[in-house]
């Protein structure tokens, strides 16, 4: 039996696992904590204080998963002022082999990790495992990434394609691209403007000012309070949450308005990917939005908006489609990829 810790490090929150590795790919949770991450200098003390409370000899292999860029096994987190080095993290920690990667490559190789009841299937289509596999998600930016098999295991590969250009294709798209372009004062927009959590926002506020419908007075006032605090890294409101909530709940015209522009949206974009890979070994949707806003992906245009590509239609109806339901899909990756140090 090998221990293995994984772990999910962002700006606000860094999640720790420790699994006991048996014959794989199976992984046996151990212990699990969150910590707040501003509330310590950096990784160091919380692997430290997690070990403590654990009373396990020090696993030999460690695998985190850091929201940001990493660069030669060393990373520096996009809202918070850490700096991680593998190297340094092994010293200091006294684990064999450490490895940090890119949270999103993280989700890529969890998705081998998920079971039945971790997602939703959009669109069966004819699996082949031996093709690609497709991975977007949505949260605060727009992930996306891909596997390709080599030998017997897939290699998870990261990409910028959220900052690919956004393109409208119908005729209020093309409104709010030029929106986006003034308020902005930018000379292009980014897909991750639009099908993202800050990309929710836009959307609403692109409507509102174009006065589609009244607004409810309580979405407006969070949306205001969100607008006046523009500029600070910790905001009182996260008004893409309460729109996407509203939606669902089918509580407001505009924000269910302002989801279905967000959600056709994404599935444009998600046929995109598709089309650059042909992910026969499956597309996953995966990021913080998609499970919240689960009914409206599977009863709105979504499915339509990705296979309407033209003459390729008959190709991306063969490609299976799953919606990511388990949110710790990234500390899944992470610890498959520590089983393989």
């Amino acid at each position: 039996m090998t221990l293995i810790l994984a772990g999910d490090i962002g700006g606000t929150k860094t999640i720790l696992r420790l699994m006991e590795e048996s014959e794989p790919p199976l992984l046996r949770t151990i212990y699990e904590k969150r910590y707040r991450s501003g509330d310590f200098p950096d990784l160091v003390p919380i692997v430290q204080q997690f070990l403590a409370a654990v009373n396990t000899p020090i696993p030999p292999k460690a695998c985190f998963a850091i929201a940001g860029p990493v660069v030669n096994n060393t990373a520096k987190l996009t809202n918070l002022a850490w700096f991680l080095d593998a190297e340094r993290l092994q010293q200091q920690l006294n684990i064999a082999s450490v490895s940090l990667i890119n949270d999103f490559t993280a989700v890529g190789y969890g998705v081998l990790g998920l079971e039945a009841q971790d997602f939703y299937t959009l669109q069966p289509g004819k699996l082949n495992p031996e093709a690609p596999i497709a991975v977007i998600g949505a949260g605060t930016g727009l992930g996306q990434g891909f596997l390709i098999k080599q030998g017997k295991f897939y290699q998870a590969f990261p990409s910028e394609g959220g900052h690919a250009d956004f393109a409208p294709r119908t005729e209020l798209e093309f409104q709010l691209l030029k929106y986006l372009l003034d308020k902005h004062d930018i000379q292009r927009v980014s897909v991750e403007r639009v099908v993202s959590g800050l990309g929710i926002v836009s959307i609403y506020q692109f409507l509102r000012d174009r006065k589609i419908t009244d607004e409810s007075p309580d979405i407006a006032e969070i949306v205001r309070t969100w607008e006046q605090e523009a500029g600070k890294q910790e905001k009182s409101v996260d008004p893409g949450a309460v729109i996407g909530t509203a939606a669902v709940q089918g509580r407001d015209r505009l924000c269910e308005q302002t989801m279905q522009l967000f959600v056709e949206a994404y599935g444009a974009e998600a046929g995109n990917l598709a089309l650059k890979l042909l992910p026969y070994g499956g597309l996953y949707v995966a990021g913080g939005i998609a499970p919240k806003i689960l009914p409206l992906i599977q009863n709105s245009e979504f499915l339509f908006n990705f296979t309407h590509k033209g003459r390729m239609r008959p190709l991306l109806e063969e490609i299976p489609i799953h919606v990511v339901i388990n949110q710790q899909v990234g500390l899944i990756g992470a610890a498959i990829y520590a089983s393989r140090l």
